[in-house]
């Protein structure tokens, strides 16, 4: 950020008084910009034994296989972001069921919310953002052509959890070694 939106002055990044860590604030007017994560909302839409996948049609990780989801909008609730990025993405209909996974994502300033979710019918198609949409079981899931580790995490937790017949709340963080740069999750 070079300029404060609020008056158009310069920023400088600086610890405001009683905070603890650099935020930008406006030299001229004071006004504290904060950069707060952003908060990603997903469906698992299930119809029997399979899941609702989403080939996608932007980047990042285009042509790859995800879940339905996206960016929460402001003024609207993790459910109605979730539903809204379903029907975007795969022009689905789904019943909420309950928040399944929470992966916090923090080299990205991210967290993902997963919720689990019944598949209304088979009227779905790709939207705007997905190239193809496909339902699979899950010895036909395309583990090596899937965009996310969030998306990876929760297909894996779910089957394991729908052969107990418990859904229990999953809850990890997704790291990167600094040393090997490798993705490392780390369950709560």
């Amino acid at each position: 950020m070079n300029h404060c939106n609020h008056c158009g002055n310069n920023l400088s990044s600086i610890i405001p008084a009683g905070d603890d860590r650099e935020r930008y604030v406006c030299d001229e007017c004071g006004h504290i910009h904060y950069q707060n994560p952003r908060i990603i909302v997903c469906t698992l839409p299930i119809y029997e034994d399979k899941v609702l996948l989403c080939k996608r049609a932007i980047e990042p990780r285009y042509g790859l296989w995800t879940l339905p989801g996206g960016f929460m909008e402001n003024g609207e609730s993790t459910h109605a972001g979730a539903l809204r990025e379903t029907r975007e993405e795969a022009c689905a209909n789904v019943e909420l069921l309950d928040l399944y996974s929470l992966y916090n994502v923090p080299h990205i300033n991210q967290v993902h919310l997963f919720f689990r979710a019944n598949l209304l019918d088979l009227n779905f198609s790709s939207g705007a953002e997905s190239l193809d949409v496909k339902l699979y079981s899950e010895n036909e899931i395309p583990w090596n052509k899937l965009a996310f580790t969030p998306v990876m995490e929760t297909l894996k937790h779910y089957f394991h959890d729908r052969n107990q017949n418990t859904f229990p709340m999953h809850c990890a963080e997704i790291l990167i070694d600094p040393n090997t740069k490798q993705t490392i999750t780390r369950h709560f």
